[in-house]
């Protein structure tokens, strides 16, 4: 790259190491676009990716507030020029984008656009998505060296792309995996231990009003087939760990457990974190239970509003807190130990130590610090 100085370069650098460091394909998508508004001083920047038909898998911008894009509507259809970069690798670099023969319209609210560049970025062949650039912020618009540096960057931004890609295929496929192990490990055990319970509780129902010893007798095997089911069902999900906790950590782990259920329930689950140390797996499970276990709780009997799932290092700890903006409740009332000494007794087994601050009207907040030191 000839036109191409060492500040360039570093920036060059900057923006492809942020790039890779991502392992979601939509961290990696965000990540790409603001990297390239960044690297060529664009006041505006977009990525558009393929979906089916004419539409737009995903459509992510930078330098565009929620507000305006509420008021500029719906995500765009690949019509006009916008479509057709999605079908021709070649960039298009021009002074006024509205001199482009395929250029259509855009909507009322929609920022005056005048210089634009876009780059396809491609990998083996096939278009995996377009950058667009709009309004150089310094006078002169876009150059053949910006349109050099956005290549390069676009080159490698579908390397990281493919590679997330991959990643996140793989981890479907150990949650696929996972699910058909849970359900061989159901059918040869518990399922055959339950269906003996109800053989002998149907026989103890049939023998209650003739033979009362033998029913006796019959509801204690029932007892003992149901604590036995108990036990080998708790064994196989004590026994499962998240896909994600072994390869991105507890703080990955426990995000992508928020935003699931952030979509499944009316209550707001935010997700509060900082990179923290690796744990050893004993104690990033018994952090990632935990925080599975107080949010159950929280979205259970709260009545919440909002919770939320921060965590944190700690000097020489890492930190888990969950917390909402419910109900609360005395912590020392019967019926609520049951939850929060399962809790406990996680946490001591894993070193750590779990409080717990509520009160009726005032929210809980459960939070958990563990040792980070193997």
């Amino acid at each position: 790259m000839s036109g191409c100085d060492r500040e360039e370069l570093r920036q060059v650098s900057q923006a492809v190491l942020a790039v890779t460091a991502r392992l979601s394909v939509r961290d990696v998508l965000q990540t790409i676009v603001a990297a390239a508004r960044r690297l060529l001083d664009a006041r505006y920047a977009a990525l558009g990716v393929p979906g089916p038909e004419d539409t737009f898998a995903e459509f992510l911008t930078d330098g565009i507030s929620d507000e305006q894009w509420k008021a500029i509507g719906p995500m765009p259809h690949r019509h006009g020029l916008l479509g057709a970069m999605l079908l021709d690798p070649a960039p298009v670099r021009l002074a006024d984008v509205r001199s482009h023969p395929k250029f259509g319209w855009w909507p009322a609210a929609h920022p005056e656009l005048a210089d634009f560049l876009g780059m396809p970025i491609v990998h083996d062949g096939e278009i995996l998505g377009t950058l667009f650039l709009a309004n150089k912020e310094v006078p002169g618009g876009f150059t053949a060296a910006d349109e050099e540096l956005l290549r390069l960057l676009a080159g490698h931004a579908a390397i990281a792309l493919t590679n997330a890609r991959l990643y996140e295929r793989n981890r479907e496929l150990s949650v696929v995996a996972e699910r058909h192990r849970i359900a061989r490990e159901l059918h040869d055990a518990v399922a055959q231990k339950l269906f003996s319970l109800r053989l002998t509780a149907d026989a103890a129902a049939a023998l209650v009003g003739r033979d009362a010893g033998r029913a006796r007798a019959e509801l204690d095997t029932v007892r003992r087939l149901a604590a036995e089911a108990a036990e080998e069902l708790r064994a196989i999900v004590e026994g499962l760990r998240p896909a994600d906790l072994a390869g991105d950590g507890v703080g990955a782990a426990l995000r992508k457990h928020v935003e699931v259920l952030d979509r499944a329930h009316r209550e707001a689950v935010r997700f509060a974190g900082e990179p923290v140390p690796r744990l050893t797996p004993e104690r990033e499970e018994a952090v990632y239970r935990i925080g599975q276990e107080a949010l159950h709780n929280a979205l259970r009997h709260a009545e919440a509003s909002t919770v939320t799932v921060a965590v944190r290092p700690g000097g020489t700890s890492v930190v888990l807190e969950v917390t909402d903006d419910g109900r609360g409740f005395d912590p020392g009332t019967p019926s609520r130990q049951y939850g929060l000494a399962s809790m406990r007794e996680r946490a001591r087994a894993a070193g750590g130590r779990l409080r717990v601050r509520s009160a009726p009207g005032a929210g809980t907040t459960v939070r958990l610090e563990v040792p980070a030191d193997a």
